[in-house]
Parts: structure tokens; sequence; C-alpha cells
């Protein structure tokens, strides 16, 4: 009776090892034949346990592996997000920087030339400023030649003025040729010496001219100056305040470029771990459903066996399942 049962028992945990390639099992399977019952019993109850643990390790394996994996792909699409950012707002501050640094060149060189404009018309104010001076003088000079000229003819023809009036003045009779011409040349004299007078107001005026254009020649440079000079102040500040702006983009440059290497690194490192995962997870992924079913047969197949070589009979335990 009990050599029927051995036999049973054996055969039950034979055909599971067989179906499932268990070694374990299929050692066990000779024991039950051979070795002492309370021995066998203890095998069997030691194996189950063992298939037990197993499962429930594998079980955690599996659920860790799940969470890693989920876990490494969240982390990875939150640092490949970071660093997408990251490449942007470096593109953004190249850009920038880029452009900050053409607008102070550009800034610098309208001051270069407004610097060499204020040059030429210092220089250009200095040169009519003394051919102002030099034209003054020389009308200055003109009039005050003119006016001696003037002079002298009015003292000449003053004099032969009178002489003419005493003439007049004399008895009647035949007039002297030669008063007579003198006379003439009196009244004659009259437009000479408007004429000069004319040359000498138009002088004046001229001068006159000269001297407004000359004040509105040094108010327009003073003028020029003044705009140019608040033109290239306003400018040097735009500098300033562009550098500044300039020097605080280039430090957060570096820093940007920075926190992307880091980023970069944790990239490598989520995908290194990745491969981690893969190479401990893959097989029990994979096979976990198939592993799981094959554990539950064998435990199936070792619980019967022990209650047959309990004494139950093989076909009331399997009626009972």
């Amino acid at each position: 009776m009990q050599s029927d049962r051995r036999l049973k028992a054996s055969k039950i945990l034979s055909d599971v090892a067989t179906k499932v390639s268990s070694p374990k099992l299929a050692t066990l399977a000779v024991r039950v034949r051979l070795d002492a019952f309370t021995r066998v019993k203890k095998a069997i109850d030691d194996m189950i346990a063992q298939l037990l643990v197993e499962k429930a390790d594998e079980i955690k394996h599996k659920d860790f592996c799940v969470d890693e994996f989920n876990t490494n792909q969240l982390q990875t699409e939150k640092k490949e997000r970071e660093k997408q950012d990251l490449i942007a707002k470096i593109e953004d501050l190249e850009m920038s920087i880029e452009a900050l640094a053409k607008a102070i060149e550009t800034l610098k060189a309208e001051i270069a030339e407004m610097q060499v404009q204020l040059k030429r018309a210092g220089e250009d104010r200095e040169k009519e400023n003394k051919e102002f001076q030099t034209t003054v003088a020389d009308q200055r000079e003109s009039a005050k030649l003119l006016q001696a000229a003037l002079g002298v003819l009015q003292e000449f023809y003053g004099k032969e003025k009178a002489a003419s009036f005493a003439q007049k003045q004399e008895p009647a009779g035949p007039p002297p040729p030669p008063g007579f011409e003198a006379y003439k040349k009196s009244a004659a004299s009259g437009g000479v010496m408007s004429m000069i007078q004319q040359i000498i107001n138009d002088t004046k005026a001229m001068e006159a001219e000269t001297i407004r254009s000359e004040e509105d020649a040094q108010k327009a440079y003073e003028d020029f100056v003044k705009e140019t000079n608040a033109s290239i102040e306003a400018k040097s500040k735009d500098i300033v305040n562009k550098s500044e702006v300039k020097a605080k983009q280039e430090a957060e440059l570096v820093e940007t470029k920075e926190e992307k290497e880091s980023v970069m690194v944790e990239l490598e490192q989520l995908s290194n771990y990745n491969a981690e995962l893969h190479s401990s997870c893959d097989f029990i992924m994979k096979n976990f459903d198939l592993r799981q079913t094959a554990r539950d047969e064998e435990v199936e197949a070792l619980r019967q066996a022990k209650a047959i070589l309990s004494g139950a009979k093989f076909e009331e335990f399997l009626q009972g399942n």
C-alpha cells in the first residue's frame, strides 16, 4: 500500500517536473520512492516553503522593476524637457548677447562719428570766424578810406562853392568863363560825393549783415555742440546700461550651460540605470506569468504528493480539488 502511494506521488511530481522543467522536482520524485515518509514530507514542506518564498520574491522583484521603469521614464522625460528648455534659453541668451554687442558697437561708432563731426564743426567755425574778422576789417578799412576821400572832396568842393557864391554877388558884367566852369564842376561834385556816401552806407550795412550772420553761425554752432554732446551723453549711458545687461546675460549664460551639463550627466545616469534595469528585469518581466504558473503547478504537485503520502486516496484528492 505504501509502495502504491509512493509511486502515485512520484508520478505526480515527475509529470509536473517534466512539464515545468524543474530538476529539483524531478529529484524529489525519485526521493519519494526511496526515502522514508517523514524525510520526504519534510523535503516536500521545505520545497513548498522555498517555492512560495521565491514566488513572493519574484512578485516583489517584478513590482520593483515596474516601479523603477516608470520612475526612470518619468525622470528621463522631465530631464529631457529641462534639457530642451535650457537649450532654448542658451540660444536666446546667445542671440541677445550678440544683439547687445552689435548695438554697443553701433553706439560706439555713432559716438566716434559725432566726435569727428564736432571736431570738424569746430574747425569750420574757427575758419569762418577768421574769415568774418578779415571781412569786417576789410569793410571797416574800406569805409575808413572812403570816409577820408569823402572828407577831402567835401573840403575841396566846399571852398569852390564858397568862391562861386562870392562871384555871384559881384556887379553884373560879363561872366568870366573860368568862374562859370568852376561852378559846373562844383555842381557835378555833388553826385560823386553822394555815390561815395552811398558806398560808405552800403559798406556799413554789409558789415552789420556780416556781424549778424556771424552771430547766427556762432549760435547755430553752439546749439549743434550742445545737442551733439547731449546725444553723446545719452548714447554713452545707453552703452553703460547695455554693457551691464550684457554682462548679466553672459553670467547667466555660463550658469545655464553648467545647468545643461548637469542635466546631461543626470540623463546619462538615468540611461545607464535604465540599462541596468533591463539587465535585471527583462527576463523576469518577460517570463513572469509563465514562471508564476510553473511555481503554482509545482506547489500544487507537492501538496498532492504529500497528501497521497499522508494516506489520502488520489481519486478523492482529485475530486476534492
